[in-house]
């Protein structure tokens, strides 16, 4: 169990799961599910409590579905057009291509919420004065990530070729 900036309680499947076992009824204590409060009456901690709910019938390619739809970020983050973003941190023809050719193989997989996500989580960073490693793995292929300044690996100078990291 961990405490949010908000002060809101979030538990774990294990919490919920050992909540359950001590015959706690979740559903008669103030927890969040999915958002919506299910109850005003919190029996367990006097204190509101986030909980994700899962569907048992949810197949882990949904339940990465609802994920990807939940990201916390705010809101500038959310509505950020993030295509044109990293177009416009192009600079060369070369870089628009493989860019565009990136973007395309992101569209495609759903994962315009992640890079979103990544550039608000970079823009954290910095702001905070966090360092991070250079780069780590197949996702130094990706450019697109170069442009958000994920890692610090330029693939086209290394002639990086995205398909290991976009498989």
């Amino acid at each position: 169990m961990i405490k949010d900036k908000f002060g809101q309680y979030i538990y774990d499947e294990d919490d919920v799961s050992d909540i359950i076992m001590q015959g706690i009824d979740i559903t008669s204590s103030q927890f969040l599910v999915n958002g919506v409060n299910v109850s005003n009456v919190n029996n367990y901690t006097g204190t509101q409590t986030v909980v994700q709910y899962v569907e048992p019938s949810d197949t882990v390619f949904e339940f990465d579905r609802k994920n990807q739809e939940n990201w916390y970020m705010p809101n500038e983050y959310k509505d950020l057009d993030i295509a044109e973003y990293i177009l416009s941190e192009c600079n060369t023809d070369a870089e628009l291509q493989r860019c565009g050719y990136e973007l395309i193989m992101y569209q495609e997989r759903s994962l315009f919420n992640l890079l979103k996500y990544m550039k608000y989580l970079v823009d954290t960073m910095i702001q905070n004065n966090i360092i991070w490693g250079v780069g780590r793995g197949s996702s130094v292929s990706s450019y697109v990530l170069y442009k958000l300044e994920v890692h610090k690996i330029d693939s086209i100078f290394y002639n990086l070729d995205v398909g290991e990291f976009l498989r």
